[in-house]
């Protein structure tokens, strides 16, 4: 009875186990695949890969949407990079279009995911493909699937210009603002594009702060100084503030003889 309880036990935690690989390993679900997003807009550029960012809140991640135009290309290997090792990139609402516009959701697509990256396969590789993902509240890096032109905009309101603040990766971009939306081109990426911008009122508030930091600051090393001086009058008083190396008297100094 004993050796069947012990079995029992054994059998329910492999199978939490091969739960929780499951679940860790499993995939993306079918509803997450074919989630509702709207994709014309991006389509509808002249750019090999298209990508709007649209920023978290003050700690909350962002979002961004994206259409590649694969050019003969039938397998995608999705992932970010951090520096222990490659991450696979969670994606939502997944869409395929043939090259005749036939729609296909990412349920009907071949999609697994394993720790280090996502594998997406198409039926044709001269398609084009849609996702969306998370990304930093105010950051974006995504290797570059796919090599061709690129066109970025980034969330209304925002900037990368200010060598502080912002950065851009990698270089040789045009950049335009149109209807306070920065939108940010390559004709040719073939290397990790990475961004991080700002808001744009954040700099005049930054600059407050750097303002108010520098007069607490200025008024505590008055205030330090003011105190060091009162002290030196305070030992010149006592008869404390004497130096001795100049003294050719041996005998104790003034006030104790």
């Amino acid at each position: 009875m004993n050796r069947r309880l012990v079995l029992a036990v054994v059998a329910v935690g492999l199978l939490v186990g091969l739960a929780g690989c499951s679940m860790i390993f499993g995939g993306i679900s079918d509803e997450e695949l074919d989630r509702d997003e709207e994709y014309d807009d991006l389509r509808d550029r002249d750019a090999d890969v298209a990508v709007d960012i649209e920023s978290g809140g003050l700690v909350g991640n962002g979002e961004f949407r994206a259409v590649y135009d694969l050019n003969e290309t039938e397998e995608l290997s999705m992932y970010r990079s951090n520096i222990f090792r490659d991450q696979a990139l969670d994606i939502h609402s997944v869409r395929y279009w043939y090259p005749n516009g036939t729609e296909l959701t990412g349920s009907e697509l071949d999609v697994d995911q394993s720790r280090s990256s996502t594998e997406v396969r198409v039926p044709d590789g001269n398609g084009t493909i849609a996702f969306s993902g998370s990304t930093g509240a105010r950051t974006f890096q995504l290797p570059a699937y796919v090599d061709g032109s690129y066109d970025l905009t980034i969330p209304e309101g925002y900037r990368t210009s200010n060598l502080l603040f912002g950065d851009v990766n990698p270089g040789g971009y045009e950049r335009e603002v149109v209807d306070d939306q920065e939108r940010i081109q390559w004709e040719q990426v073939d290397s990790t594009v990475a961004l991080r911008f700002y808001r744009a009122q954040d700099i005049p508030l930054f600059g407050g702060l750097v303002v108010i930091a520098v007069t607490i600051g200025g008024v505590g090393i008055g205030y330090y100084y003011r105190q060091v001086k009162r002290l030196e009058e305070q030992r010149k008083e006592l008869g404390l503030d004497v130096d001795v190396e100049d003294d050719d008297n041996d005998g104790p100094p003034p006030g104790f003889k």
